[in-house]
């Protein structure tokens, strides 16, 4: 029989990692059993290649389902990445051992009930499971950790009785070392979590005695660890070959093949894909996760002197934030750090230590740098790589090779882009980005540019693990991210209203799809022809319009007719569109008033309508006169129309007689709140400007009753809050001053108040853009 070792281990525990690395060196095995989807073993030669860096994780996924997927994560200080690499170095052959992941996403998984760390850090009374582990294992030194290891995770799980998938998935991990046994090799390695560790020392495959521990729990508590009336079996205990199974035993042969016997199961590919150590973070919803990654990494990376190396890192990410950090302060640091861990009687400082010595001596007390150095240090956002090698997805490698194209390297810190479009370079990385939001992968989200116009465009870019499984999910659609992102679009347009359709035309145009424009064109004549609902009509008009005008002509010359055609059936269908509206209906359709009136001023500024037809506005501006006469329309959405006619000086009467009129006593007060509202929403200047309309107002709140005024009270907050906080003071001021309304009586002048010696230099000033003499008469 051969010799085996069951190296229980802590998932992505630098401890752990170190001690399988050194174990491994001095037994030297000749096949190495690692926990993970055996469907992955032809994929482990990967891990030798130069070109692959940790963290990466394997993917698994079910084709046609690429939703169901599942993730097997591995960092540089995991101790199953360690054994991978030991048998990469030494030529042995590795293999995973544990559930195929075709019967992995085929069960639904148990949740999680038992925390084993958690468990072993109360039963040593320590309030922090992290700080335990730290204080057993990372900050020591001695052999013998996986004894320590073994020792405490058998008395955590004496008495358990492994049940669903857990049960299945031990039964795999013991199949799979029978018949490694079987296969004659001598000296085998497992490497698994070491809550499996019982599970896996049948009695024909006692493990040999591991190193001789130097370290034991009492050490570090009160012996409480085993329970009463048990003692822990080492890592080399046998178990009488005829004892019943259960928590003594693991099963048998045969019952391990009852077991496993019928379990559903699905088709699944795998791959590797790179990971980040922001995702093995616990907090990241990661079952395995340790919540402190990059403090972990630090640990495994930098074994002498790990206090003093860490400090030094913040240090350097408080300068590079131009922060003033000297040599003294990490000496300093260095110092109180220590002093705290011997005070609690740690080993060694641990994590609490400095960050609290950061916090206090490095940042003075600053949380906003404190969290700067635990988000750059203390999780870390560092991406792997995967080789060329990798298996991928066509649609994968063709993105791959557009990144390094267009130079744009995925990263994990967010980064801030400002593109110009008039460089190619930018055209491109533009166009990049707007195809995959049209296949759901976000790599970018468009943030408000710097600068104003056209050919400017600022993107957040973010790399997730998660948008690898969403190009799985894409990669339906087409083999390269042009031909996907076409696909795509013309699936979608199969399946949208008018309003959606406009908005794919927008969506098309910077990301330059011009072999998907003109079907969603054909949807749209389609779709206008047959939609006699008035507001589908008025909110796709504006994208169409935007289209036309600012995008490429490519393929858009048929919107001037389908524009014309739909400004024309609004204007017929406008007023019986707005009877009968609630205050709801009637705010959203002063939206689509307002996003129209903008609609047909840009076609007439953009020449889109045709030679023999009326200008768009003034066909517009008709129909809302004729509207305005009504006496039935909803207080915000006549207060609206008068503002846009009056403002295009297309008002039949007076704008002041108007807002009197709305404004009497005769009116509820709600009714006239609103249609401030709707008169307002332009802005506040006006009533700046105009004091015969500032007067009106100010005449109408002041006639108001208390109870009045309470309940008119909500409708003006909501539209005097949207004005800038220079109009509010403005109109303050002139209010307290008197002067609007001075100006506003018969025989008052509107100029009275104004100061003819601070008003010259704006008069110079505006004199010289006009190409007028300074001096003399103009």
């Amino acid at each position: 029989m051969p010799e085996v070792w069951v190296l229980g281990v802590r998932h992505h525990g630098p401890g752990s990692a170190r001690a399988v690395r050194d174990e491994l060196h001095r037994i030297r095995p000749d096949l190495v059993l690692v926990e993970g989807p055996p469907e992955a073993d032809g994929l482990l030669g990967l891990a030798a290649d130069p070109g692959m860096r940790p963290p990466v994780a394997l993917l698994a996924y079910v084709p046609g389902e690429p939703s169901r997927a599942a993730f097997w994560p591995f960092a540089e200080f995991s101790p199953e990445w360690q054994a991978i690499a030991y048998a990469a170095g030494a030529g042995v052959e590795a293999r995973f051992c544990d559930l195929p992941a075709a019967h992995a996403l085929a069960l639904d998984a148990d949740p999680v009930r038992r925390d084993p760390v958690g468990e072993l850090a109360r039963a040593a009374g320590y309030d922090d499971p992290e700080r335990w582990w730290e204080d057993l294992v990372e900050h020591r030194g001695e052999a013998g950790t996986l004894d320590v290891i073994a020792e405490a995770m058998r008395a955590v799980r004496d008495g358990h009785v492994a049940e669903g998938v857990e049960a299945r998935r031990e039964a795999y991990m013991r199949r799979t070392l029978r018949k490694a046994a079987r296969e004659g090799f001598a000296r085998i390695a497992v490497v698994c979590g070491a809550w499996h560790l019982p599970a896996l020392t049948p009695p024909a495959l006692t493990p040999p005695a591991l190193t001789p521990p130097a370290l034991t729990l009492s050490a570090l508590g009160p012996p409480v660890l085993t329970p009463p009336g048990h003692r822990a079996r080492g890592p080399a205990t046998a178990v009488p070959a005829g004892a019943p199974a259960g928590p003594g035993r693991p099963p048998s042969a045969a019952e391990d093949e009852r077991l496993l016997r019928g379990l559903p199961k699905v088709r699944v590919e795998m791959t590797w894909v790179p990971w980040t150590h922001g995702r093995l973070a616990a907090g990241a919803g990661y079952g395995a996760g340790v919540a402190a990654p990059g403090w972990y990494e630090h640990l495994f990376t930098a074994p002498d002197r790990p206090v003093e190396r860490w400090l030094a890192r913040a240090a350097a990410i408080l300068r590079e934030e131009d922060l003033p950090v000297s040599s003294a302060h990490v000496i300093e640091a260095v110092r109180l750090a220590g002093g705290l861990a011997v005070l609690r009687g740690r080993p060694l400082a641990g994590l609490s230590e400095v960050t609290e010595a950061v916090r206090a001596v490095l940042c003075d007390g600053d949380e906003p740098k404190v969290e700067l150095v635990q988000r750059r240090m203390v999780v870390g956002e560092r991406l792997g790589r995967v080789p060329e090698a990798t298996p991928m997805v066509p649609l994968r490698r063709d993105l791959r090779d557009e990144q390094r194209r267009l130079r744009m390297k995925p990263e994990t810190l967010t980064g801030e882009h400002d593109l110009d479009l008039r460089r190619p370079l930018d055209l491109g990385r533009s166009r990049l980005l707007h195809r995959l939001a049209l296949l759901d992968v976000p790599w970018g989200t468009p943030r408000r540019a710097r600068s104003k116009g056209t050919f400017k465009e600022s993107w957040s870019l973010e790399w997730r693990p998660e948008l690898d499984v969403a190009l799985i999910e894409a990669a339906v659609w087409g083999i390269t991210v042009e031909s996907a992102a076409t696909a795509r679009v013309r699936d979608l347009a199969d399946g949208a209203g008018l309003p959606e359709l406009a908005a794919l035309v927008e969506r098309c145009l910077p990301a330059h799809l011009l072999g998907a424009l003109p079907y969603v064109l054909a949807r749209i004549e389609d779709r206008a022809a047959l939609d006699g609902e008035v507001r589908h009509l008025m909110a796709a008009l504006p994208a169409l319009v935007r289209a036309r005008r600012y995008g490429d002509v490519r393929g858009t010359e048929g919107l001037a007719d389908v524009t014309e055609s739909m400004l024309a059936r609004i204007c017929a269908g406008l007023s019986p569109a707005l009877t009968g509206l609630d205050e709801d209906a009637a705010r959203a359709m002063a939206a689509l008033v307002d996003g129209v009136h903008a609609a047909s001023g840009l076609m007439d500024a953009a020449g889109l309508t045709g030679a023999a037809a009326p200008m768009a506005s003034r066909r517009w501006l008709t129909t809302l006169g004729a509207v305005a006469r009504r006496d039935d329309l909803p207080g915000l959405l006549d207060g609206r129309i008068v503002r846009i006619l009056s403002d295009a000086e297309a008002l039949e009467d007076d704008v002041a007689a108007r807002m009197a009129r709305s404004m009497s006593p005769g009116n509820p007060p709600a009714r006239s709140a609103a249609w401030i509202e709707g008169f307002l929403s332009g802005g506040g200047l006006l009533l700046v400007h105009d004091p015969r309309l500032l007067a009106t107002v100010d005449a109408w709140l002041t006639g108001l009753s208390s109870q009045e005024f309470a309940d008119a009270l909500p409708l003006l907050r909501r539209t005097f809050g949207a004005f800038p906080a220079p109009e509010r003071r403005m109109i303050g001021r002139r209010i307290r001053s008197g002067s609007a309304l001075r100006s506003s009586e018969p025989g008052g002048d509107a100029g009275a108040d104004l100061d003819d010696g601070l008003a010259a230099g704006a008069v110079r000033t505006v004199r010289e853009i006009l190409g007028r003499e300074t001096g003399g008469r103009p």
